[in-house]
């Protein structure tokens, strides 16, 4: 019980924040599983391309306005300000920030939804019109959204400063369960708009679950907008190019949404769908890791302790490489069953199941890839630069809208999942390129790992092999698999043989990560570890 208070109230180091997050990502993750299960069971798939059209331009405001600001420039200045021992300053630029963004927030719905009717038959061109109305509707209501979540991510920067990550992490969970639940109680009744209010009170629940937090740690809420202060104006200078090159991603999703439009009726959602699932890993693996490591990182380099700042950046890569590579062999040998299970019901038809499982299968290619960019872009933040990322953001989502209009009309919806997978490869290629240039001492790192990543390939290869044997061999032992235990069953089993083969065969080559996991697990459980040692 004191360790559990002392999670809550103390600062987390590197290893145990990496857990909360991990943890609390997974149950979210599998919550947001569980929504998507109940919105393919009970809204036909051409009426959920409304639901998932009408979050882009919320999205697009919140991506714009907040989200690059807290990760690429709140963090790290609000972090220096407080290394430096000027808290009460720190708070002022705090508290600026959130005025000065509300406002910005404000403005730029209300102006969204008046121009909304024009925007959205631009973005949609092919829906019919009672189609279009729906979704004008739908996005004015999902406006209110972005500022609940602009308000609750700059509570969650604070708190991330300070290290304190379990409330930050727990916000997900419950704007999860407010849309399942919504999804379970309105949407027969009231269909897609029951989903819409819970999206919103999800949305205010997340902000509301973080704030007493950043209260206990000493925020006191001042009516302060003082843009003038060098921090505040930092923080606007910083997230300039990363708003930017976040508006280079939120183009790339409006452009796959007009794309998908033109295609088959459904998939809009489809291709939403199967984001979502694999999304899963790459927040887990990925983003759990790099979210950990950010404010160790922002720390070191402010404090100038260039080995310590070095060491965090390859023992994020190498976290991410050894847990996403057998995750994306995975997820693209397991593409079908993971698609029933998770979504193959009432609605959701076999054709619909089919087509998703196989834009799964493209977007799985670039698992690895995308966690990777997660913990190379936070590098450049670190260190105060944002226009490195923000070049090459523009320069990969340019390259998937590209692609993507010459792979879909022959591939249907499958072909933007190749497309965003071509480009998050170009991404973490240019990132890593420009971060050697940027930190020449990364490159003694590198031949210390090529044998590890040697080690990790090989382990993968016989796992893959031996997932698909077992997938092979269970199938002819249960049949046509047309039930939902069957394919648990066979889903199960093949994960579970591939996960021991994979870890067993990387205890075996003596991989760093399998030791330290199987340490934490000894210190957790009390597994051969004497009294003393506890």
């Amino acid at each position: 019980m004191e360790k559990i208070k002392n999670y809550i109230n103390g600062k987390n180091s590197v290893k145990g924040a990496t857990w909360i997050l991990i943890v609390t990502l997974t149950i979210s993750n599998i919550l947001g599983m569980i929504r998507d299960h109940f919105l393919a069971q009970k809204i036909p798939t051409d009426l959920l391309d409304t639901y998932y059209t009408a979050f882009r331009l919320p999205d697009l405001i919140f991506n714009l306005l907040i989200l690059g600001a807290i990760a690429a420039a709140f963090i790290p200045v609000f972090t220096q300000y407080l290394s430096k021992e000027k808290k009460e300053e720190a708070w002022h630029i705090a508290n600026s920030f959130l005025n000065i963004s509300i406002l910005i927030l404000i403005a730029s719905c209300l102006l969204l939804a008046v121009f909304m009717p024009k925007l959205i038959p631009l973005l949609v061109p092919q829906f019919g019109l009672e189609k279009q109305e729906l979704t004008i509707r739908l996005a004015r209501l999902m406006l209110l959204s972005p500022l609940f979540f602009g308000i609750s991510y700059i509570f969650g920067g604070i708190l991330n400063s300070f290290k304190r990550f379990l409330a930050y992490s727990t916000a997900p969970l419950v704007y999860n369960i407010s849309i399942i639940i919504a999804t379970l109680f309105l949407a027969d009744k009231y269909n897609v708009w029951g989903i819409a209010v819970g999206v919103v009170i999800g949305a205010f629940l997340h902000m509301l679950i973080q704030i007493p937090i950043a209260i206990k740690l000493g925020y006191r809420y001042q009516s302060s907008f003082d843009f003038h202060h060098s921090g505040v104006r930092k923080i606007f200078k910083l997230m300039l190019p990363r708003t930017i090159g976040l508006g280079a991603m939120q183009l790339m999703l409006l452009a796959f949404t007009f794309i998908a439009s033109g295609l088959a009726a459904g998939s809009i959602a489809i291709f939403s769908l199967a984001d979502n699932i694999q999304t899963m890993p790459v927040v887990v693996f990925g983003t759990s890791f790099a979210t950990a490591i950010f404010p160790s990182l922002s720390e070191s380099y402010s404090k100038g302790e260039n080995e310590r700042f070095l060491n965090y950046i390859w023992k994020g890569i190498r976290s991410i490489l050894y847990l996403l590579i057998p995750a994306s062999i995975g997820v693209i040998l397991l593409r079908a069953q993971i698609v029933r299970l998770i979504l193959g019901s009432g609605f959701f038809g076999w054709d619909q199941t089919v087509s998703t499982a196989n834009t799964l299968g493209y977007l799985a290619l670039s698992l690895f890839a995308q966690g990777l960019v997660s913990i190379l872009a936070r590098a450049f933040y670190a260190v105060h630069n944002t226009k490195t990322p923000m070049y090459i953001s523009i320069i990969s989502f340019a390259s998937s809208i590209i692609f993507a209009f010459i792979f879909s009309p022959g591939m249907g919806v499958e072909g933007l999942g190749l497309a965003f997978s071509l480009g998050s490869f170009l991404n973490v290629i240019l990132l890593y390129i420009y971060l050697r240039m940027e930190l020449p001492q990364m490159k003694k790192y590198e031949k210390n790992n090529l044998s590890f990543i040697a080690k990790i390939l090989l382990a993968t290869v016989i796992m893959g092999l031996l997932v698909q044997f077992t997938k092979w061999f269970s199938g002819g032992l249960m049949g046509d698999l047309d039930r939902v235990w069957q394919v648990l069953t066979q889903t199960l089993f093949s994960i579970f043989v591939g996960a021991g083969v994979y870890l067993s065969i990387t205890w075996y080559l003596g991989c760093e990560e399998i030791m330290e996991i199987w340490s934490i697990i000894k210190k957790k459980f009390g597994f051969g570890v004497s009294q003393n040692e506890q």
